[in-house]
């Protein structure tokens, strides 16, 4: 019997440990990375970026319905379950009636791979609106939309000129969204990113003596920004605040949880209706999704 990640939302399609012999039918390509671990189980090296994007693209094809897909080289690589998990736990924010209706997502920094505007699509049929401040992602994503006719229709991407904003540019008015997501930037410089990054590739790795810093993708305005995670989520509240009659419920991921209390202090001082914080685990990942509303 398969092992069953239970920590994982019971809609999320990735609960079973991988089937390596299963997902080489949907990209044959990951059978250059799959090998057998000491434990008699199929797996691949997870610090490396090649053998994370060949993954994917089983992963697309077999559970999304999605042929083509591609990021450019260096940029963010993300683990699908994780991504899965995401909007699983956001649709459960949402009222019965509204989730099986045409729900409007806001995708904030959708990044060139359009992993949640697809996983959302496809799993629930709701319409994206996706901001990203890099021309660059946003023409791959475009090329992703207009190569999988299942997801064509329902993702609009939009520029976000102004680098130090996030909701204005992006939201016309009298423009309505019953749920917004964010994955901010983490680190607060590219020293910092580097550093962190490096540990946890060796921790992941196979072969420890082979790792460098380039094993896992991830530009500048997807991996840092000046103040890390914490100033980018306190400029969010503030501006959904302006914006508060445009959003049903604003979310973001929150990597470190010690950032949780002067967020959350944050508003409660502006008075927000109702914060939620939902915990996620997958694997060894702790992480959680911060919710909130005017």
């Amino acid at each position: 019997m398969k092992e069953v990640k239970n920590t994982m939302h019971y809609r999320n399609k990735h609960r079973n440990a991988y089937d390596f012999e299963r997902l080489i039918q949907f990209n044959t390509d990951l059978a250059h990375y799959v090998r057998p671990t000491p434990y008699g189980n199929l797996s691949i090296d997870f610090s490396n970026s090649k053998a994370v994007i060949a993954l994917n693209k089983a992963l697309l094809s077999a559970d999304y319905h999605i042929s083509s897909w591609n990021i450019p080289v260096g940029s963010l690589c993300p683990s699908v379950p994780g991504r899965a998990e995401y909007i699983h736990r956001i649709a459960d924010l949402l009222d019965d009636n509204i989730r099986h209706k045409k729900v409007r997502c806001l995708d904030v920094g959708v990044g060139a791979s359009c992993i949640y505007p697809i996983i959302g699509v496809v799993e629930y049929g709701w319409q994206f609106v996706a901001s990203d401040i890099s021309k660059e992602s946003l023409a791959w994503a475009q090329q992703i939309i207009d190569s999988n006719r299942v997801i064509k229709n329902n993702i609009e991407l939009r520029f976000q000129p102004e680098s130090n904003h996030i909701f204005k540019n992006i939201i016309s008015p009298n423009e309505y969204f019953d749920i917004s997501i964010c994955n901010p930037p983490f680190y607060s410089s590219l020293s910092a990113y580097q550093s962190a990054n490096l540990r946890k590739i060796k921790n992941l790795a196979l072969d420890k003596d082979k790792v460098s810093s380039s094993n896992f993708g991830g530009k500048g305005n997807e991996l840092w920004c000046l103040g890390g995670e914490k100033r980018f989520i306190k400029a969010m509240i503030k501006e959904s605040k302006q914006n508060a009659a445009a959003v049903g419920r604003f979310t973001t991921l929150v990597s470190n949880k010690e950032n949780l209390i002067p967020i959350t202090k944050m508003l409660k001082k502006m008075k927000a209706v109702k914060v939620e914080i939902i915990p996620m685990h997958i694997g060894n990942k702790r992480s959680r999704i911060l919710a909130w509303s005017w």
